[in-house]
């Protein structure tokens, strides 16, 4: 059994999600297939993502791909977490992980209009309530925000319960975010037709062949990966997963600390050890949180960089691992903040990526909800 060691780990990390300089993306497809998905509960976060992974990124360039070109689409999905998926991704999602997750949305919204009294059977008001929305957006091409559904529909019961609806319309394919009508760092989207957004959209795969391309790109993008960072990723059952790396032939390779991962079987060639990188990474950026099992990019520094319910806050990399965080001060300025000792010139590289990332923002300032331990000393003292 072939062994990878965490070094070669950290290595294929800085090469396959196009943090070391010379792995950069030409483009923000090519970035977000590379990466499988992208992470999109902050909106903010794609715009982060593509600014560390390719160079010369522009705001204009994901609007571009989200809503002129399309080439990108927002799809709730596993763990019932919003992501921005290469469109060619969408129907393995829609088969597998989107639909779990609309099934268990819409069977929750049934039971809770019953427990609150608005319905004697949630079914039958879940039903009616889908159809309605969807009627509305039938008639509007160009799709209609959450507040329009909402002064339209008032029986429906208010702002949650729309929004849990059109979440579980969402995970099911029937509607998607389209057209964003505020700026880059806030989500204010025109709920639209899936067949308005995307023409006639293709059929989702079977559950099995939907889940096993997922793991054929997580494996790509996240590989060695171990089942239990499958079953976190996806949201899934082992079961799944397991059927999943069989479909794949998956390989089984030994772990530094005695684990097992898995590749998928044409890429066991160990890689070369890259150039030197540095980067910093947003909230919930899709490589601090692609693995459930993080010792080997975090050592001991998870309470610090996560918050207590395991969100992922701001990230500084070295070579593979994470060294701190960053935030900003009130004049637009980021700042890095260190977790561990690391040697002059690697600190003066994070520096730099600083005043880049300070160049790029020219001071529109990022918030988050899910602020680090390690982040809220600093934004203390900056605020």
């Amino acid at each position: 059994m072939r062994h990878v060691t965490d070094d070669e780990r950290r290595a294929r990390l800085g090469l396959r999600h196009g943090l070391v300089p010379s792995a950069r993306a030409a483009d923000v497809e090519t970035a977000t297939a590379a990466m499988t998905v992208l992470h999109s509960t902050e909106p903010a976060t794609p715009y982060l993502s593509m600014w560390a992974r390719v160079d010369g990124f522009a705001r204009a360039d994901l609007d571009r791909a989200l809503a002129a070109d399309r080439s990108l689409v927002k799809q709730l999905a596993m763990r019932r977490t919003l992501f921005v998926f290469p469109r060619d991704l969408l129907p393995a999602a829609w088969g597998s992980a989107a639909a779990r997750v609309a099934a268990t949305e819409q069977a929750r919204v049934a039971k809770d209009v019953v427990l609150e009294g608005i319905a004697t059977d949630g079914g039958s008001w879940l039903r009616s309530a889908r159809s309605d929305l969807l009627a509305l957006l039938a008639a509007r091409p160009d799709g209609l925000t959450a507040a329009e559904l909402r002064a339209a529909l008032p029986a429906l019961g208010g702002s949650t319960l729309v929004s849990r609806v059109l979440a579980g319309l969402g995970a099911s394919a029937h509607v998607v975010r389209g057209t964003n009508t505020q700026h880059w760092r806030v989500s204010r989207p025109r709920w639209t037709r899936m067949e308005h957004w995307l023409g006639e959209p293709p059929a989702p795969l079977p559950p099995a062949e939907g889940y096993a391309e997922l793991v054929r790109r997580w494996l790509w993008t996240f590989g060695p990966g171990t089942e239990v960072d499958l079953v976190w990723w996806l949201g899934s059952t082992k079961a799944a997963v397991r059927a999943a790396l069989a479909d794949l032939a998956a390989v089984q390779v030994r772990l530094d600390g005695g684990g097992t991962g898995w590749l998928l079987p044409g890429d066991l060639d160990p890689v070369a050890t890259p150039e030197d990188w540095v980067a910093l990474l947003p909230v919930l950026d899709p490589t601090v949180v692609g693995w459930k099992e993080r010792g080997w990019y975090l050592g001991p520094h998870a309470p610090l960089l996560f918050d207590r319910n395991g969100n992922a806050g701001t990230t500084a990399w070295w070579d593979g691992r994470v060294v701190g965080c960053w935030v900003q001060d009130p004049a637009g300025w980021v700042h890095v903040r260190l977790v561990e000792d690391v040697p002059a010139a690697v600190r003066a590289r994070l520096d730099l990526e600083a005043e880049r990332l300070t160049a790029w923002l020219a001071g529109e300032r990022v918030g988050t909800v899910y602020p680090s331990p390690a982040m809220r000393p600093v934004l203390e003292e900056l605020l």
